[in-house]
């Protein structure tokens, strides 16, 4: 049966719908399960900085412990220093655990008493060490033989051993909700991919048919009766206007999904505007009426409409964040280099002078210091690599320190090119040294805003030059990003070739 243009419309429609339904449900449940991800993460990572705290506190009692006794045993000073390295780090030690279990009120009691018990500990240390110290070693062993201080170790051995039992199974138990989000969103994804694969094939068969309809129409006519050119040329005519429909509509399967969400944007503004009427009838009744109908509708005129419009807002600019974030980096892969030689230390001068002033503003300095000859190389995506991690550098500076920023460039034997950029600023976490170059993947305190897409394209970009790039960071000393490059990215484009 053939395909008329109602019918090819009708169908079209309800394939658009569809294919708008599966992205709507694929970008929902990928943010959601995206958001549970990232919870469990933050529990993994408490887990651990609480596991570590107690381990390390752990640590420190017991050297602290060996070393009085070894040197109430030999009195050899050399006994001592385990303890002096101990000593003066078991209370901030302490403090960190403290700081860690403060959000668990059950833990309040026993770490007062740890608190006690460590005070008491110490005391004791010092007191038996000075009493061997002065020659007195008998009252000291005397002090040590009451096992008043080995119970008061024993305590809190016991406390931090269920301390890093806690931790462990709560980040056993994260990391396996963290699996099990990332075989959801696996199956979310391939489900929507199953579905907009159906729902592309439909619409391409659907094309294809109603175009060779069109095709054999346009046979027929044209071998139905040469003389009759007025009527050839009425067919054509209408064979033409047909072409432009299917391509019409093949151009809305295929690039117009993204409409919807312009619409809700479009519609959420109507929706807030329409809003002020409202709020002006419910403001000429009193505040303190009792009338349920009023109190109900000023709740939802003034508290829960507006919520709810804040979210939608909130939740079509991530998506349309996350849309613009997959299209920029698909079209820097796509783009075409073009090597052109160039003098890295002009280029790092000028990418620095784009961010000077912001450096200055913070009392900050930045430095160059590159002895590598010209390269050939793609200026355009080596000056966004380099600007992407300058802006980081001022973006996450240490809020306690005034920016401090060198770019160090050097060549290695077998020709290629590294470039350092070091920063002085708050650091990236050990466990996150490779995550942060994922796409949409975020490292530290989520206090300046961001897609989560820098060092992703930084990456690409590097890797389209023929390099890499890595990182070495701590909270103290901040972060050094090495970039490695090819020399001349003319040879590479010729083996690519």
């Amino acid at each position: 049966m053939p395909i008329t243009s109602k019918g090819f419309a009708r169908y079209s429609l309800a394939l658009i719908i569809v294919g708008l339904l599966a992205l709507i449900g694929v970008v929902a449940a990928t943010i959601w399960l995206v958001e549970r991800t990232q919870v469990y993460f933050e529990e993994v990572v408490e887990a651990r900085e609480g596991r570590q705290a107690a381990v390390e506190l752990r640590n420190l009692l017991q050297d602290a412990q060996s070393s009085q006794r070894g040197f109430l045993l030999t009195l050899d000073d050399a006994y001592l220093e385990p303890y002096q390295n101990a000593i003066g780090r078991i209370q901030p030690a302490y403090d960190r655990l403290a700081a860690v279990l403060a959000a668990y009120p059950q833990a309040d009691e026993p770490m007062a008493q740890m608190q006690i018990d460590i005070n008491d500990k110490l005391a004791e240390l010092s007191q038996t060490i000075d009493l061997a110290a002065a020659g007195q070693s008998d009252e000291a062993l005397a002090i040590v033989t009451t096992d008043t201080g080995e119970q008061m170790m024993t305590r809190m051995r016991t406390l931090l051993d269920a301390v890093i039992a806690a931790a462990d199974e709560r980040t056993f138990n994260g990391i396996v909700d963290q699996r099990g989000a990332a075989n959801a969103l696996r199956i979310v994804a391939l489900i929507a991919a199953l579905v907009i694969i159906a729902v592309v094939g439909g619409a391409a068969w659907m094309v294809l048919r109603y175009t060779r309809e069109l095709d054999y129409a346009r046979s027929e006519v044209e071998a139905l009766n040469h003389d009759l050119e007025a009527r050839v040329a009425e067919r054509t005519t209408d064979l033409r206007r047909a072409n432009e429909e299917v391509q019409r509509f093949a151009y809305i399967v295929t690039h117009d999904l993204r409409a919807p969400l312009v619409n809700i944007m479009g519609f959420t503004s109507e929706l807030e505007s329409a809003l002020s009427p409202i709020n002006a009838l419910v403001a000429k009744h009193p505040e303190d009426s009792t009338d349920p109908v009023i109190v109900e509708a000023r709740q939802t005129a003034l508290e829960d409409l507006p919520e709810a419009i804040g979210f939608i807002r909130s939740s079509t600019r991530k998506m349309d964040g996350l849309i613009n974030a997959i299209l920029k980096i698909s079209r820097e892969g796509g783009r075409a280099l073009k090597a052109e030689r160039v003098d890295l230390t002009d280029l790092a001068e000028s990418t620095v002078g784009a961010v000077q002033h912001q450096i200055s503003d913070s009392e900050g300095e930045a430095s160059i210091d590159i002895a590598t000859p010209p390269v050939f190389t793609d200026r355009l995506a080596l000056e966004q690599v380099l600007g992407n991690l300058l802006d980081n550098a001022i973006k996450y500076r240490h809020p306690d320190r005034p920016i401090q920023i060198e770019i160090k460039g050097r060549q290695e034997r077998d020709g290629r090119i590294f470039i350092d950029v070091s920063d002085n600023g708050r650091g990236i976490a050990p466990e996150d040294h490779d995550r942060v170059f994922e796409l949409f993947r975020r490292s530290g305190n989520q206090n300046v805003p961001g897609e989560g897409i820098g060092l992703a394209h930084v990456r690409i970009m590097a890797r389209n030059l023929g390099g890499d790039i890595t990182l070495k960071s701590n909270p103290v000393h901040g972060t050094t990003f090495t970039v490695s490059i090819a020399p001349d990215l003319r040879a590479i484009a010729r083996s690519r070739a």
